[in-house]
């Protein structure tokens, strides 16, 4: 099961994804935390994990919410998030976050204002290969929009959860902190576009794809 749940002020695709009955995994709560635990409660589902695919604010800052949600109910819901990122989370967060906003029109106070600074801690920090919450989910490191952007792959199942990495018709932006553009188009042409072209894509922002459909039609990436 893959539900979207379009959150926060910049329409943050987050998903619940379950394998199982009564678990679920919750992919880049980056807002809404409340609509987020009401999508999980309908379908009377738990969480395992929260996996973040990369550290910016519009993906994570509904993760400590939801963990401590859980912990009023003797629930331990860890927090998931690759090594080069894991500063974006955690009590020191906020320098982190106040260099990513460099280039932006927006000040830090008008941002956390929207986001908040209550940032959940990292308690597992995640590599390349690695398998999520003892799914079918597999980490491929995805550099290129952030240094510890990731992509998530199931190849039983069939799908991929691209971030910010690859979008419909799109990639992520690079002109952030630490962006690269060059090291997004190799992250993309190399690890994701080798995948089966019938998987499905769950991106970060805007609807939903296929790998066949980006590699022939990506503008940015065939350019």
């Amino acid at each position: 099961m893959v539900e979207r749940i379009v959150v926060g002020q910049m329409s943050t695709n987050s998903y619940i994804y379950s394998e199982w009955r009564k678990e679920c995994i919750v992919i880049d709560p980056g807002g809404d935390f409340e609509k987020i635990l009401s999508h999980m409660a309908i379908k009377n589902l738990k969480p395992r994990g929260i996996v973040c695919t990369h550290g910016h604010l519009d993906h994570i800052s509904a993760a400590g919410a939801i963990a401590r949600h859980y912990e009023s109910e003797e629930l331990h819901v860890p927090v998931a998030i690759h090594e080069k990122d894991r500063e974006y989370l955690g009590k020191k967060a906020e320098k982190a976050h106040l260099k990513s906003f460099s280039g932006l029109t927006s000040g830090p106070e008008e941002i956390f204002s929207v986001f908040g600074d209550d940032f959940a801690n990292a308690d597992i920090i995640l590599e390349e290969g690695d398998t999520v919450f003892d799914s079918t989910l597999t980490v491929i490191h995805t550099p290129g929009h952030t240094q510890g952007s990731i992509c998530l792959y199931s190849e039983s199942m069939g799908v991929l959860f691209s971030g910010d990495t690859l979008f419909f018709e799109g990639v992520g932006r690079t002109d952030l902190h630490k962006g690269d553009s060059r090291a997004l188009l190799k992250s993309i042409r190399e690890k994701l576009f080798t995948l089966p072209e019938e998987t499905r894509v769950f991106p970060g922002h805007g609807p939903n794809t296929t790998l066949e459909r980006e590699i022939k039609n990506n503008p940015f990436v065939n350019e």
